[in-house]
């Protein structure tokens, strides 16, 4: 019941929030206008955004990879980028559902899909405040700066610490116990361990941040001159938008919460009405770049199969 009601206060909230910025912008948001060179860089940011979530997608695979399980790259993409638009849907765990189901029918152990699908959205945090701990001091005052570094710092070493082995296979092996006791049957408990630190995973989830960072900039870049200065500003400030999209509860895909972070975060920084605007069409590009990536994977795996 109060896991409902703190839902509902997180999306009132948030929808207040960007309903309020839209109408105090009202005017300046309809008077921006987007010309040929900026419809050109849009679609390069739809190509990049889409990228990303092949790539999310291949590292998947190499978290299976570390939890000793051979898969095929591209059978398994073609399964990330079909579930991706489930985490739309109530609930924010269908697309995972999709996969651990998916991984299974594929031969990989249950406890293998399982723990993959929690693994990646932690070296996804991991990766995201690694960027906001390098580029992400510019969206502090000045007199708090040094406080909200050291938290960041202690997250960044709190994620860190909690996939490496000398952490996580003890936490594995609890939870494989309880569950055969919850199910009368010890040997039906997998057991799983992670023989070293997932540091190909993690560098990979940099460069997914880093792709989905440049998409974002694209957008902005289409609508307003942006100087190069700027760019670690916007891609600390995206980073801590995504992060808080991906671990707050009640927003599917991140939907509301990375939009008010975002336009709150860069609001004092560029003209309100280029923060909003941006951050509304990088949502339908992120939307369209997934929608592709799922019609895409489904013509592929249609196309294998007729040969």
């Amino acid at each position: 019941m109060m896991k409902r009601i703190l839902r509902w206060l997180i999306l009132g909230g948030t929808l207040f929030f960007l309903g309020k910025a839209l109408k105090d912008h009202w005017f300046e948001v309809t008077a921006i206008r987007i010309d040929g060179v900026g419809w050109a860089i849009l679609a390069i940011a739809t190509g990049v955004t889409l990228l990303a979530h092949t790539w999310a997608g291949w590292i998947w695979t190499w978290v299976l990879q570390e939890l000793n399980e051979p898969v095929q790259p591209s059978q398994f993409i073609q399964v990330y980028l079909k579930t991706n638009l489930a985490k739309y849907l109530p609930g924010n765990v269908w697309h995972y559902y999709g996969r651990i189901v998916a991984a299974k029918n594929a031969n990989v152990s249950s406890g293998a899909a399982t723990l993959s699908v929690l693994l990646e959205p932690l070296l996804m945090a991991a990766a995201a405040l690694i960027i906001i701990v390098l580029f992400g001091s510019q969206l502090a005052a000045a007199n708090n700066t040094f406080v909200l570094q050291t938290l960041r710092v202690l997250s960044l070493v709190a994620v860190l610490c909690a996939v490496h082995p000398w952490f996580l296979n003890p936490a594995i092996r609890f939870l494989s116990r309880l569950k055969g006791k919850k199910s009368d049957n010890a040997k039906s408990s997998i057991s799983l361990s992670i023989k070293r630190y997932p540091l190909r995973p993690l560098l990979g989830e940099l460069g997914f941040l880093g792709l989905r960072g440049t998409g974002f900039i694209l957008t902005m870049f289409a609508l307003g001159s942006l100087n190069s200065s700027q760019i670690p500003l916007l891609l600390g400030a995206f980073s801590f938008a995504w992060l808080l999209g991906l671990v707050i509860p009640g927003a599917p895909g991140g939907l509301g919460v990375f939009e008010a972070t975002a336009i709150a975060l860069l609001q004092h920084h560029f003209p309100a009405a280029l923060v909003i605007s941006a951050i509304a069409l990088y949502r339908l590009i992120s939307i369209i770049a997934e929608t592709a990536g799922a019609a895409l994977a489904w013509l592929d795996e249609q196309l294998a199969k007729s040969y």
